[in-house]
C-alpha cells in the first residue's frame, strides 16, 4: 500500500482526470479499500479540494468547484495564463493530446470568476500568423490589464485610457489580438467614430473604467486591421524595398497582413514592411528569394552589406 501522502496525490490526479468516480472503482484503482478512499477524501476536503459525493446506486464521487482556487501553488493570473496556453495548443505535435488533459483538470477547479476570465480572454482573442519571429526582447504586459481588457470587451463597457497630453480618452475596445509575442488592444472612439490599434504593454488604465456601449458592426476583420497597421507603422524599424518581380511574386511569399505591396510597373513593386531590428528586417528581405533594392533606410543597407560579407565568408 503506499503512504498516505502519494495516496492521496494519486486520488487527486484520478478524480481530475474524469467527473465522476464510484467509490469501488477508485479503492480498486489505489488498492485499497472502500473506507480507505472515504477517509482520504474527507483529508482533500481539509485541504480545501472541493470533493462532492453522491450517495445511492448510483454514488460516486467528483471534484467539484470551490469558492476559491485550490491549492495548486497557482495564483489567479497564474492560472489564468496556464489555462490560455494549454488552450493555445501551440506546443511540438505530440504534447498537445497531453496538454488537452492538463487543461481539462485545471477547467474543472477553476472558480466560476476565473472560468468567466478563460472564456473572455479566449473569446476576446484572435492570433496572426507565426511566420515571422524577432530577436528584440519580448515587452512584459500586466496580465490583470490583459483580464481587465478582455472583461471589457465581454460585457461591452468602455475604457478610460490615460492620455499624456490631456484628460483620459474614452474608448471602446472590441478586440485583443495576439501576434509576436506582443499584445494589441483593437478600440473604437465613440466620439469620432474612428478605429485605432493600441500596443497592450503602452496601455494604461484608469479607474473606473467608462460607460456600457452599443457596438457597431467593425469595417473590416479587425485581426487583419492590426497586421496591416503593424506592417505599416508598428515596427521599430521600417522599410521600402524595390523588389524586381510582380506584386503577385511578392504577396505569393509573404502573408499580406504583414506587409503593404505597392505596384510599381508589370516587372516591378515596393514591398513596405518592417521588424523589431535592422538584422532581422535584413533576414526577412533574404528569404524573399527575390532580386531587390532598398529605398530606406540607410540602416538596412549597411545591415545588408555587413550580412553578405558574412555569407561570402563562409563559402570562400
Amino acid at each position: 500500500m503506499r503512504d498516505t501522502a502519494a495516496r492521496m496525490l494519486a486520488l487527486l490526479s484520478l478524480l481530475q482526470s474524469r467527473p465522476d468516480w464510484p467509490g469501488p472503482e477508485l479503492a480498486e484503482r489505489l488498492g485499497v479499500g472502500v473506507r480507505t478512499v472515504r477517509n482520504d477524501v474527507a483529508r482533500l476536503r481539509e485541504l480545501g479540494y472541493p470533493v462532492d459525493a453522491a450517495t445511492g446506486r448510483a454514488g460516486h464521487y467528483r471534484l467539484g468547484v470551490g469558492a476559491s482556487l485550490p491549492p495548486l501553488l497557482l495564483d489567479d493570473d497564474e492560472a489564468v495564463a496556464v489555462a490560455l496556453g494549454l488552450r493555445a495548443g501551440t506546443g511540438p505535435a505530440g504534447t498537445r493530446e497531453a496538454a488537452g488533459r492538463a487543461l481539462t483538470k485545471l477547467e474543472r477547479v477553476l472558480p466560476h470568476r476565473l472560468r468567466r476570465t478563460v472564456a473572455a480572454l479566449t473569446a476576446a482573442t484572435t492570433a496572426g500568423p507565426a511566420n515571422t519571429t524577432s530577436d528584440a526582447p519580448d515587452p512584459e504586459v500586466d496580465p490583470a490589464l490583459l483580464r481587465t481588457v478582455a472583461e471589457a470587451i465581454r460585457d461591452r463597457t468602455a475604457l478610460r485610457v490615460a492620455d499624456p497630453e490631456g484628460p483620459a480618452r474614452v474608448l471602446e475596445p472590441y478586440r485583443l489580438v495576439s501576434w509576436q509575442r506582443r499584445w494589441y488592444v483593437v478600440v473604437r472612439s465613440p466620439e469620432r467614430g474612428t478605429w485605432t490599434v493600441l500596443r497592450a504593454d503602452g496601455l494604461e488604465l484608469r479607474v473606473p473604467g467608462g460607460p456600457p456601449f452599443t457596438p457597431v458592426e467593425p469595417p473590416e476583420d479587425l485581426t487583419d486591421l492590426v497586421l496591416r497597421e503593424v506592417a505599416v507603422r508598428g515596427w521599430t524599424v521600417h522599410a521600402r524595398v524595390l523588389v524586381h518581380a510582380p506584386a503577385s511574386a511578392v504577396l505569393a511569399r509573404i502573408n499580406p497582413a504583414v506587409g503593404v505591396v505597392e505596384t510599381r510597373d508589370a516587372r516591378t513593386c515596393v514591398l513596405v514592411t518592417g521588424a523589431d531590428s535592422v538584422a532581422t528586417l535584413a533576414a526577412y528581405v533574404g528569404m524573399l528569394d527575390l532580386d531587390f533594392r532598398v529605398e530606406g533606410p540607410p540602416a538596412l543597407v549597411a545591415q545588408l552589406r555587413t550580412t553578405g560579407e558574412r555569407y561570402l565568408r563562409a563559402v570562400s
